[in-house]
């Protein structure tokens, strides 16, 4: 049974090309990235890694015999050697582009203040519907599977068929083996730090026992956590771990460790609660909900992390949203797919003009992508397809 108010499913389509740019940025500022494009097409994100009848395919048409790899793209560094070292991520919910970052936004902190502090994604899109496996997809570079696309209403081990490039578990099922890796599993290797901070979940690395019902589908009083915006408790590799407490922790922990560089981790990932996510609509505690209670939360809670010395220093806040309202898919053009429909999301940091825009289609395996390259970690699943861009010279655009 399907709790979300929209329906429909979309397994990735394939797609192409890479970008990489090289750039100058202020006596201040520097970033390199070098724009080259390869064509090329991936697998598709269903159960099998044949192309799903209904994607589409990439038609992009570069020059292919230029393209470097994935884990090779040059990142934004300043003069003296600063670069990005801190990142955010706060995803709210089921928002379609015009309906998020329109003239008739129901967000106006968010489309109107803090847009004009940063770089618009403008063809930004999510991989799949439902919730679940967009989450999965920015920390594990893994396609969705039927039962993430039913938003795991069951806390079930995932159940293997086979493997398939690129790093593709096949199968399907909901809690994936510690053979599977994530983003956090290489920031731990990498001697980096990383949290996530869930709103309302209360008790540390909170999920259901391993094949028992998801008890958090629909918000309570007092209790308004999902597991399914949770992806860090989907992976057996983080949560068999003694860090999985230390790591996957309640939001109210984010205040305390913002005070300083040196408590705030290299990651944080934030999920709002179904309401302040703007899940809901309305909120189980009378809030409005939508877009109204999501622009209400970030507008009491952004400003700390824009204020905080970790994002003074050396960071970025990308805002943005698992995936757009109804059965929404955008067009093909990306390895992993667009199936997800048009999001955008917001890109605010140093290394960014405010006010500006791209058009450059990315998805959310490019916002993996591009974190893996700030830490100089290899990129997982489709974070490394053949094409896959990170985020370039259009969003780290600071110029002389």
């Amino acid at each position: 049974m399907k709790l979300r108010m929209k329906s429909g499913e979309s397994v990735p389509g394939n797609g192409c090309p890479q970008l990489c740019r090289r750039w100058t940025g202020r006596a201040v500022l520097a970033a390199a990235l070098l724009v080259v494009s390869t064509a090329c097409q991936g697998p598709s994100g269903g159960e099998t890694p044949s192309a799903d009848p209904g994607s589409t395919i990439a038609r992009y048409s570069p020059s292919p015999s230029s393209a470097p790899s994935p884990t090779n793209s040059p990142l934004p560094t300043a003069a003296a050697g600063k670069k990005i070292g801190h990142v955010f991520v706060i995803n709210l919910e089921n928002e379609s582009y015009n309906k998020t970052w329109g003239p008739n936004s129901g967000a106006p902190y968010l489309s109107q203040t803090l847009r004009s502090q940063g770089v618009l994604l403008t063809q930004y899109y999510g991989i799949a519907h439902h919730s679940n496996p967009n989450y999965l997809a920015q920390i594990s570079g893994q396609a969705s599977n039927p039962m993430t696309r039913n938003d795991c209403t069951t806390y079930a081990p995932f159940i293997q068929t086979g493997t398939a490039d690129p790093g593709q578990l096949l199968g399907s099922g909901c809690v994936y083996p510690a053979s599977v890796p994530t983003l956090a599993g290489q920031l731990s290797d990498a001697g980096k730090t990383w949290k996530g901070y869930m709103e309302d979940m209360g008790t540390a690395c909170r999920h259901p026992n391993p094949g028992a019902k998801d008890d958090s589908q629909n918000a309570k009083i007092n209790d308004e956590y999902a597991t399914r915006h949770n992806p860090f408790v989907y992976f057996t590799s983080i949560t068999s771990s003694p860090g999985c407490q230390n790591n996957v922790v309640d939001y109210s922990n984010l205040a305390k460790d913002l005070q300083s560089a040196a408590t705030t981790p290299n990651l944080a990932y934030i999920s709002p609660n179904l309401c302040h996510d703007g899940h809901d609509s309305p909120c189980v505690d009378g809030e409005p909900g939508g877009l109204v209670s999501a622009d209400a939360w970030l507008k009491e809670q952004v400003p700390a992390i824009l204020n905080s010395p970790a994002y003074r220093q050396d960071g970025m806040l990308v805002i943005t949203f698992d995936e757009a309202d109804g059965n929404a898919t955008g067009p093909s053009g990306l390895p992993g797919g667009t199936a997800g429909g048009l999001i955008g999301a917001l890109v605010i940091s140093p290394f960014s003009s405010p006010g500006t825009t791209t058009g450059t289609m990315y998805n959310h395996y490019s916002l993996l992508a591009t974190m893996e390259d700030i830490f100089s970690v290899p990129r997982l699943g489709y974070a490394g397809a053949p094409g896959l861009r990170s985020f370039g010279r259009d969003v780290f655009n600071t110029q002389l």
